[in-house]
């Protein structure tokens, strides 16, 4: 590129691809600079060399960029903690906040949190995390259905729906 071509003649082909024909590498590299660009060998092994004037850090950043790909979303689990006693409207705000999740491809896990009385009635809170699967059916399929996890807390868990 630029200075590092040795060569005495080479070929060039211009910025919009056409052929300039054959001539000293100076007055090559001269072109390239009036044109604020950079003089690139492309075919070494042609007798002359063929240069191309282009804008070389352009190239390599749109190589760059190609090269990365798409950025891909890494799945994390949320948690929604619930209580067995739980007004309708907390409810449907919690539903709505895990279908902000799930809509984001992340998992989400349902606890139902049981206090002192509450403890006797793990109905309720199976019931409530029913409900709660029920309303989310449409963005997301059951992976572990409610089950009791440490005594107090009852969880399901929840994965977004396959695109």
């Amino acid at each position: 590129m630029n200075e590092d071509i040795r060569v005495p003649n080479v070929r060039v082909v211009d910025s919009e691809g056409e052929m300039l024909g054959e001539m000293e590498t100076a007055k090559a590299l001269e072109l390239a600079e009036e044109g604020g660009m950079d003089l690139v060998m492309v075919g070494d092994n042609a007798d002359p060399p063929v240069c191309r004037i282009m804008d070389y850090s352009k190239v390599r950043y749109e190589k760059k960029k190609k090269s990365a790909g798409p950025k891909q979303h890494r799945t994390q689990l949320k948690q929604i903690r619930l209580r067995a006693k739980i007004g309708e409207h907390d409810v449907k705000v919690k539903v709505d906040s895990a279908r902000k999740f799930l809509e984001r491809r992340d998992k989400v896990k349902i606890n139902v949190m049981f206090r002192g009385r509450e403890n006797a009635h793990h109905d309720l809170g199976r019931e409530l995390l029913n409900n709660v699967i029920e309303m989310l059916s449409d963005v997301s399929t059951v992976e572990q259905f409610p089950r009791m996890e440490s005594g107090r807390m009852m969880s399901a868990t929840l994965t977004p729906l396959a695109k």
